[in-house]
């Protein structure tokens, strides 16, 4: 007889949430109440979303709402099911947050401990016809984490909670940017899936690729309700397409494809990204069981870690190609993740690609990012690097955290495998680092701290099941454990003494062969930061701007950093304007640096693209995703040609990098000008710099040594691009009042403001927010000599003065900080 049950089904469990609190200091407005829910979501946002609460992200709200992450929660909702002719029934949780206890009818079906899994699990024994009642109870993370942290035996961590005592989000605890609000709920899908015969346990689809041809390897296992029958397997990937058979009792199997004339995924700005379909299905008797649905790209990567005559490289190869990697290090774009749907992932992959970035390290104090994330970055060619998570801590390497971290290693590998845009696994974040550096083995006491994941059960997890990427046990990583961690001359470093101590001129100290981190701390704009604080009078020390200043000592390394290039103002729009402009302009210094050093160094990831709730930060895209003016300079330094003036062997050269795939050649003009504009000294060399490559011209002593320092530049031009050199610092230099004419016209797509400049203006910024919170500008930080012209185009609601656009306090330069300013 054939059999016609029907095929897999998976049906959402997303309605009829309600949550209330089960234990804990729950207030007594809250206590007892039924509160509905929204499954994805967690317990702070079903709270907002019902007015019990007010906003965690405004004011000192957070310290206020701590009482949250005290107490026990309970989800609960009702379904109804009838007999659906299907041999099997599992609920599957694809994301809980995370000691979570699992009823379904009264019977306990699950205990897990684990944000970063997806758990399945079978329930005919318990599922029932009608009404079914599903219960999911959350124990305090901050309680199980402290309890576990002595269970499990003391470890040294940052920041003030053991986040490193349970599988969970780690700067969901707090972070030196991000607010304590530790979470509890169903924060990823739950569904009911029904199947008979056999179904589609996992697919890995590895892709490779020599010259033009394709090859997918599907590996595939099967879970079965029952053990006789044969499995037909059905692969397509693109037009091409496989077939095979899986012998009754079998649960595994390998579908070779082979796919001609495949067209290769590049990384942004080296071609294109063709992303070609792959489906997968079983049948059993005659009838489809399960499909399996994703895509991949055909590319080759490798990292390549050569030892040569200055140390250790550390270079992505994609298709035999080493690829400048121009990167931000990207963090959970919400506190609460749940929040975090497409469309905003799409905004901020698109304020990357405005930055000119081409890689984004998902970093380990987070997640394994969405399908949606890797999705957009596929299909945009920005290359990711995802941390295993892992941060700033030591970890056990005992049950039952080995095993937990085995089993989420292994989901999401085979989850993010499939991806063309997935060109590194990363075993950690600064873990090898700062147990070299923190005293970490006197403390440890001979306990274990997660080596061994590290060096073993990750890198053989990953060769296991996905062997066509590469994988480094840290970051920094200098390529051995003989070496030191964060050794400049040696693979990847993160470099923050700047920040902490030295200040930003100080990039120039070292030629690194990679950095994975590095930044300066900067504010968001200002409409975010007045919808987040409301301190009257505000100022860089009122209430709200402390509790959203994370750092340790953050507001006295702003100021450090400040006060040796500009005057600290005493105004707090100003005080703003200058930390926004000298965060902007040190990240923009360190990656010039670094880039005019290739290919020696190989890449730059700065710290950071995005922020997850409103604060003081590294970030270049605020809490409420608005571009601060570290974008803006970002998108300068990240072009593909750029053009730097930069100290060598005692004077100064003109650098030329080339990330583009043309020859860019012509002359080298030199000049040396007062801020007036009369030339002072002239030089030109005629130059070649063929494709991915760079070319250093020095500039002749007597156009680098100015008469009056104060009152003097260098402007290097090449075809279109330029390059400044001002001998003197800001507070030091004879910057005057801006004497700016500007023009503004409406048309149907914003606003088109035209500025022009009557004397020399540094960093010329048309902050749009502060006309209208939704106002946006398309460039920012550009710098004019007299007689020059901007034209900025800003999108906005309609109705608004073109006027506000120019007027003072959204028009702004370092002018403004400058001239007048304190003696």
């Amino acid at each position: 007889m054939t059999d016609t049950s029907p095929a897999t089904t998976s049906r959402p469990l997303d309605h009829g949430w309600t949550l209330r609190a089960s234990a804990g200091p729950v207030p007594d407005s809250i206590a007892g109440q039924n509160i509905p829910a929204t499954v994805p979501g967690c317990v702070h946002t079903d709270l907002l979303a019902a007015a019990l609460i007010p906003d965690p992200y405004l004011d000192d709200n957070e310290r206020l709402l701590a009482w949250i992450s005290a107490c026990d929660w309970e989800y609960r909702t009702t379904f109804g099911w009838s007999t659906d002719g299907h041999d099997r029934h599992d609920l599957v949780f694809e994301g809980l947050d995370t000691i979570a206890t699992v009823t379904l009818n009264g019977t306990e079906i699950a205990r897990t401990a684990n944000q970063h899994r997806t758990y399945r699990l079978p329930v005919d024994d318990v599922l029932r016809e009608g009404e079914n009642e599903l219960v999911v109870t959350f124990e305090s993370p901050v309680k199980y984490a402290d309890r576990q942290s002595l269970e499990l035996g003391y470890r040294p961590h940052v920041n003030h909670h053991p986040y490193n005592a349970i599988r969970k989000m780690a700067c969901n605890f707090g972070w030196d940017w991000g607010p304590d609000v530790a979470t509890a709920g169903i924060w990823r899908p739950v569904t009911l899936q029904a199947w008979s015969g056999a179904r589609l346990a996992q697919v890995r689809p590895l892709a490779t690729v020599q010259g033009s041809t394709g090859d997918v390897a599907v590996h595939l296992e099967l879970e079965r309700a029952s053990t006789s029958g044969p499995v037909a397997v059905a692969v397509q990937v693109g037009e091409a397409t496989a077939h095979a058979t899986v012998a009754p009792g079998e649960t595994s199997a390998v579908v070779e494809v082979e796919v001609p004339n495949v067209r290769r995924w590049w990384p942004r700005g080296h071609g294109e990204q063709p992303l070609y379909p792959v489906s997968v299905q079983v049948e059993g008797d005659g009838v489809a069981r399960d499909r399996w649905q994703g895509r991949v790209g055909f590319r080759t990567v490798r990292l390549d870690m050569t030892p040569d005559e200055h140390g250790t490289s550390f270079v992505f190869v994609v298709n035999d190609q080493p690829v400048f990697i121009r990167g931000a290090n990207w963090i959970p774009d919400d506190a609460f993740v749940h929040r975090v749907d497409r469309d905003r992932y799409a905004q901020r992959i698109g304020q990357a690609e405005q930055a000119n970035i081409n890689l984004l390290r998902v970093w380990g104090g987070g997640i394994f990012e969405s399908d949606d994330f890797y999705d957009l970055c596929d299909e945009r060619g920005i290359m990711t690097w995802q941390d295993f998570p892992f941060a700033c801590a030591a970890y056990t390497e005992g049950e039952p955290l080995r095993s937990e971290v085995e089993a989420e290693a292994r989901d999401n590998i085979v989850r993010l495998l499939p991806h063309p845009s997935l060109v590194l696994w990363n075993g950690n974040n600064e873990n090898h680092w700062l147990h070299h550096d923190w005293g970490w083995d006197t403390r440890l006491q001979g306990k274990t701290w997660g080596l061994g994941y590290y060096m073993d059960l990750l890198p053989r997890l990953v060769a296991e099941l996905d062997p066509h990427r590469p994988y480094t046990p840290s970051s920094p990583w200098s390529g051995t454990l003989d070496i030191y961690p964060n050794d400049p001359d040696h693979g990847s470093v993160h470099l923050w003494d700047m920040w902490n101590s030295r200040d930003y001129p100080h990039y120039r100290s070292y030629i690194p062969r990679f950095v994975g981190e590095f930044g300066w701390q900067g504010p968001p704009t200002w409409a975010t930061l007045t919808r987040a604080i409301s301190d009257d009078p505000l100022t860089p020390e009122s209430p709200g701007m402390v509790v959203h200043q994370k750092a340790q000592n953050g507001n006295d390394k702003l100021t450090d950093g400040l006060v040796r290039h500009l005057p600290l103002p005493d105004d707090m729009r100003d005080w703003h304007w200058a930390m926004s402009l000298n965060q902007a302009v040190a990240v923009n210094v360190g990656i010039e640096h670094m880039r005019s050093w290739s290919p020696r160094c190989a890449g730059s990831i700065v710290w950071q693209l995005n922020d997850c709730w409103p604060v003081t930060s590294w970030a270049a895209v605020d809490g409420d995703g608005r571009a601060k003016p570290l974008l803006y300079a970002m998108a300068h330094a990240y072009t593909d040609r750029l053009l730097t003036i930069q100290p060598r062997d005692g004077g100064l050269s003109v650098i030329a990098v080339n990330d583009s795939a043309d020859v860019w050649s012509g002359d080298v003009v030199i000049r040396r000008l007062s801020y007036d504009g009369t030339e002072l000294a002239a030089a030109k060399a005629t130059a070649e710099v063929a494709a991915r490559s760079t070319v250093t011209v020095p500039i002749p002593a007597e156009v680098t040594m100015p008469s009056e320092a104060a009152n003097e530049l260098i402007v290097a031009t090449y075809g279109e691009e330029r390059a400044l050199w001002f001998f003197a610092e800001y507070r030091d230099s004879s910057l005057a009042e801006p004497q700016l004419q500007v023009d503004v016209e409406q048309d149907d797509a914003g606003y088109h403001v035209r500025v022009t400049a009557q004397n020399l203006v540094r960093d010329v910024a048309l902050l749009a927010d502060q006309v209208h919170p939704d106002a946006r500008v398309d460039d920012m930080l550009v710098t004019l000599l007299p007689g020059e012209t901007a034209s900025f185009r800003v999108s906005a609601p309609g109705g608004l003065s073109g006027e506000a656009f120019g007027a003072p306090g959204v028009l702004r330069s370092a002018n403004d900080l400058v001239a007048g300013g304190p003696e």
